[in-house]
């Protein structure tokens, strides 16, 4: 065996080296070619960047699913107008011995986790289960929301419909309003965060994808603590 070895050295040794050659003029060097291999190393093939971009592109996928996200946004906030509407006293009486601080975290936790699922399909390989998520949890958001009256003064339409009640839906207003503007700051502090900050600086640490999402967090919690304890239920 040692033997078969040395003499494959040896027959290699025994081959003649290639020589570097410098081309001397601008026809020898447009003659001059990278690879003398007899044959392509990378098949020859009709299909071009385009075509592999379109076929990865899933139009139709893409057309349902923003389909599919606006019909979240608008029938859930249209049915729980509706049934804000034609159930006003069935609500009232329901909701009467409920804690306001109950209701704004249920609807602080609905709309925050349908941001974290649009959040973790944009940053997840895997789209489909966080997208269904996403449409979910923007139904129960956008049904809590019809049901509350959210708008931009919803305190006159709040009290207007529910009278003295109508503490139960400002309180939930002011939930899914926390959480929006947690999230409105968050993304300011991140942008300026990615501007301010060099990429070989120890604190580019928080510019990464999962501490991000630990500091969006403490942005959302305390914009909760806030509403909760900070007397905005009792305003009003």
């Amino acid at each position: 065996m040692a033997d078969a070895d040395e003499r494959e050295v040896a027959r290699l040794d025994a081959e003649p080296r290639p020589t570097p050659t410098t081309p001397r003029s601008g026809q020898e060097m447009q003659e001059n070619r990278v690879s003398k291999h007899p044959q392509a190393t990378i098949p020859e093939s009709d299909v071009s960047l385009a075509d592999i971009e379109r076929s990865q592109s899933h139009p139709v996928r893409w057309a349902f699913c923003c389909i599919l996200a606006l019909a979240a946004l608008v029938f859930p906030y249209w049915a729980g107008r509706t049934f804000a509407v034609r159930h006003t006293a069935q609500i009232v009486q329901r909701f009467a011995n409920v804690d306001p601080r109950g209701i704004a975290l249920v609807a602080w936790a609905v709309t925050l986790f349908a941001f974290v699922s649009l959040a973790m399909m944009i940053v997840e390989r895997r789209k489909i289960p966080w997208f269904a998520s996403f449409v979910v949890f923007l139904c129960g958001e956008q049904f809590i929301s019809g049901v509350s009256l959210l708008k931009f003064d919803f305190w006159h339409s709040t009290y207007v419909m529910y009278g003295d009640s109508a503490r139960i839906a400002n309180a939930a207003n002011l939930g899914i309003i926390a959480a929006s503007i947690a999230l409105a700051v968050f993304a300011v502090v991140w942008v300026g965060l990615l501007v301010a900050i060099r990429k070989d600086s120890p604190l580019n640490v928080l510019t990464h994808v999962w501490t991000s999402m630990l500091l969006w967090l403490v942005f959302e919690v305390v914009a909760l603590l806030i509403v909760m304890f900070g007397g905005m239920l009792t305003i009003v």
